[in-house]
């Protein structure tokens, strides 16, 4: 079954929605507007239950299908919030806010899943609960974390879940997924190395903190080199090395922030447990301290098998089977859609968002011509996984 006609006809207006969306962008959990028209859409559509402030911005509608015999009940996820950049598409619906975008297409995903959810309220061809799932904060703010502690899974009996993200550079009219380790876990750390400052001109009377945190920089990289098995997968950077206040200055002290991403639990406790120590030895080779900040963040996104063979089923129904790539690779960025799949099984899929510009990036701009497929993903999901 290709993309559903209904959807293909209305997909102009499910745009018009996004770009309302993406001209109000919201930070977090300060998606006050952006979650209020997402409730009154819902509503509007006649969905059986609208339920806000879940997970403090987060927006739930409930769909009840034709019957229950089957007694399922699935959530599907879409996050609502923006980034703090500066927009410079140009579009006519660019960000009326200063400072703030969507550019991740959060908007899109949005207004996706409304356009599904009106469907299958006016169609009810399923059998079983549809939960809709409208989520704050998933830029760094663990939004999913906060729905899934507010009870979001109890209190509305989700048995599985799945989110959908939009994907540069996978082409536009495709898919991608993959069972197991789908994105990366998400740690950052900040190391404070303390020396003893002085003149530039006599380096001996000090203990420099500058060469100890170069040091420490060089050694961290040998993480992944020299203690992560070569097919396994992990990434140390440090982002950011501050230090100084002059040319003839040696400072007292030095900062390291970075982050460490990793696919597998056990490989992340490796790389704290060898990051610590690489940092505490060589701090003190070079006559200096430090001290670690150490801030585990989003957890591993991992698909759980049975719920992508669904997924891959219903996508390849509306794209057809050669248009979705049932094993791609798994890549490093994170996705606190993690939290949700650590309480329930369920899965994560990439629809392509063609040759745009990267996530988080100024001029990207989500593609409304995938608008059509992703409602159609979302409503074959539903009606193949509870069938009336």
């Amino acid at each position: 079954m290709p993309i559903i006609n209904r959807l293909a006809e209305v997909a102009d207006e499910i745009a018009e929605w996004r770009h309302d969306i993406h001209r109000n962008p919201e930070l977090l959990y300060e998606v006050h507007r952006t979650a209020g028209v997402v409730a009154d859409k819902l509503r509007s559509f006649g969905v059986d239950e609208v339920v806000t402030g879940i997970g403090r911005t987060g927006v739930v509608g409930v769909i009840r299908g034709r019957s229950n015999a089957s007694g399922r009940v699935i959530g599907l996820r879409a996050d609502m919030d923006a980034l703090p950049i500066e927009e410079l598409t140009g579009k006519p619906y660019a960000s009326a806010n200063p400072g703030l975008m969507h550019a991740c297409g959060h908007d899109g995903h949005t207004a996706m899943l409304l356009g599904a959810a009106r469907h299958l309220s006016e169609t009810r061809n399923f059998d079983g609960t549809a939960i809709m799932i409208f989520q704050p904060a998933e830029e760094g703010g663990a939004g999913g974390k906060a729905m899934v502690e507010d009870g979001l899974m109890d209190r509305f009996g989700i048995q599985e879940v799945y989110g959908m993200h939009n994907m540069p550079g996978i082409r536009l009219g495709h898919f991608a997924l993959r069972p197991g380790p789908m994105m990366a876990s998400t740690d950052e750390f900040k190391i404070e190395v303390t020396g003893r400052g002085g003149h530039a001109a006599m380096p001996h009377q000090t203990v420099d903190p500058i060469v100890a945190a170069s040091a420490i920089v060089q050694a961290l990289q040998t993480i992944v080199s020299r203690n992560v098995a070569a097919m396994e997968s992990a990434v140390v950077t440090v982002t950011r090395f501050n230090a100084g206040t002059g040319s003839n200055i040696i400072p007292d002290f030095a900062k390291l922030t970075g982050t460490v991403r990793t696919l597998q639990p056990a490989i992340r406790d490796l790389a704290e447990t060898r990051l610590r120590a690489i940092v505490e030895q060589t701090a003190a080779a070079y006559g200096t301290t430090a001290t670690i900040a150490y801030k585990r963040n989003y957890p591993v996104t991992v698909n759980h098998p049975a719920e992508t063979e669904a997924a891959l089923r219903a996508a390849a129904e509306v794209a057809g089977t050669e248009r979705v790539d049932p094993n791609t690779p798994a890549i490093m960025g994170a996705e606190d859609f993690a939290y949700m799949l650590e309480a329930r099984p369920g899965a994560f899929i990439f629809i392509g968002n063609g040759d745009s510009a990267g996530l988080h990036n100024p001029t990207f701009d989500f593609d409304d011509s995938i608008i059509p497929l992703g409602c159609s993903y979302w409503v074959r999901l539903v009606e193949t996984t509870m069938p009336a």
